[in-house]
């Protein structure tokens, strides 16, 4: 090897690699004569191979599934089911584009996977009784509600209608029992994904519906108390749960679930000991989704800022409310002078203080953002500027590009 590295490789390592993965190592499998014994769930996992026309091989392979085709979507199954007993054969991949209908996986077959799935046939003879006997099994030593609603989406993938029933009656159970309000919103999300696919994968999910509305309802009921009394680091944590809240409902779009939500988010607006970075991004929702007008959103943002609230607090709601994008700062002027005034009030030792705070929630904006806004700041008053902008507004020249304009659109013959 080092005289194949020194001499044929010139020094680098890097060829001689791929000579001992290729040439030494090699990426042939072996096989054993079909006379040889093989435990049943073997035999079922090569007949579903032969049917599905997916071949083990140990070089990778990309392939892209069709949901819509009856054959990609046995394919899927298949592929799903053994990732539920523990044999990744195939890797899920991003797709390119918004379609739900696509699914890419990356197939490689390991010489340890054919351990693996004479390790799951302790489960059943079958792949369909084996992954049924593994859920039943998770399903009753489960302690999280998260630990369900992740099973139940793999379950679902999988097409496995007969684990279905046992699986929502101890979701059901567990979710009426459960009354912490973090683990419901933990397990909101993966129910919001089911019942999102549920057209294109053609599965049953209507138990799912009755299950994510009891879930909603509790999230709206408790959380107002459960966001009461939270230092920093929990108020970080509670913000997070409520922002992959926030977005699983409308991913939803089910009108009374983003009614009940949108007066949740009210609530806790207005509500006066609540920690700042909970009430500025409940504020920031609402300004999002149109409940909220920017004039408003304006005037809670300068109640938050007044001299009457600690500087740290204050601070607080501004990470809150811009977490995630500048470009509210960018396009509204009454927000951005409500957010200059504050922070030209303050006095040299809170500004000190309230820097680092400041400055990390401005480090998250993207570069193009904080350019911008170091160019507002330059520029001084925005009221001002726009007003003289208007005044050297040349209307003349502008008409003269008038024709070119109606001949590019078509208005012209």
């Amino acid at each position: 090897n080092e005289a194949t590295q020194t001499v044929l490789c010139f020094g680098d390592e890097t060829p001689l690699k791929l000579i001992h993965q290729k040439l030494i190592v090699s990426d042939r499998i072996g096989t054993v004569p079909t006379s040889t014994p093989l435990i049943p769930l073997q035999q079922n996992l090569q007949q579903q191979q032969k049917k599905y026309r997916l071949k083990p091989e140990a070089s990778e392979k990309l392939i892209t599934l069709d949901l819509r085709k009856e054959l990609d979507l046995a394919r899927s199954h298949l592929l799903h089911l053994l990732r539920l007993l523990g044999i990744d054969w195939g890797i899920p991949k991003t797709t390119s584009g918004k379609g739900t209908f696509k699914e890419a996986w990356r197939l490689c077959w390991e010489p340890e996977l054919s351990v693996a799935v004479i390790e799951a046939g302790r489960w059943g003879n079958t792949l369909m009784d084996a992954a049924t006997a593994y859920v039943y099994n998770q399903a009753n030593e489960a302690t999280q509600l998260d630990e369900l609603t992740h099973l139940l989406d793999r379950l679902l993938l999988a097409d496995l209608p007969g684990a279905i029933a046992h699986l929502m009656q101890q979701l059901q159970i567990m979710a009426a029992l459960d009354s912490d309000v973090t683990h419901l919103m933990a397990a909101l999300p993966s129910l919001v994904n089911i019942l999102r696919y549920r057209d294109v994968r053609q599965t049953d999910s209507s138990a799912v519906i009755a299950v994510v509305d009891g879930i909603v309802a509790r999230v709206c009921i408790g959380l107002p108390g459960a966001c009461a009394s939270l230092d920093d680091e929990a108020a970080s944590g509670m913000m997070d749960a409520i922002a992959q809240t926030h977005s699983a409902i409308k991913r939803l779009n089910n009108i009374e679930h983003t009614q009940q939500w949108s007066a949740v988010l009210q609530q806790l607006c207005d509500q006066q000991t609540l920690h700042g970075l909970i009430s500025g991004r409940s504020c920031r929702f609402l300004l999002d989704e149109g409940t909220l007008t920017t004039n408003e959103a304006a005037r809670r943002l300068s109640l938050a800022l007044s001299l009457a609230n600690e500087p740290t607090q204050a601070a607080a709601w501004v990470e809150g409310f811009l977490r995630g994008s500048g470009l509210l700062l960018l396009h509204d002027d009454n927000i951005w002078n409500v957010l200059d005034s504050w922070v030209v009030t303050l006095s040299d030792e809170a500004f000190t203080i309230l820097l680092p705070l400041l400055r990390r929630t401005f480090s998250n904006f993207p570069a193009p953002e904080r350019r911008q806004m170091g160019e507002k700041v330059r520029a001084g008053d925005t009221s001002q500027n726009t007003t003289e902008t208007n005044n050297y507004f040349d209307h003349t020249r502008a008409e003269t590009s008038l024709p070119l304009i109606k001949q590019l659109i078509g208005l012209n013959p």
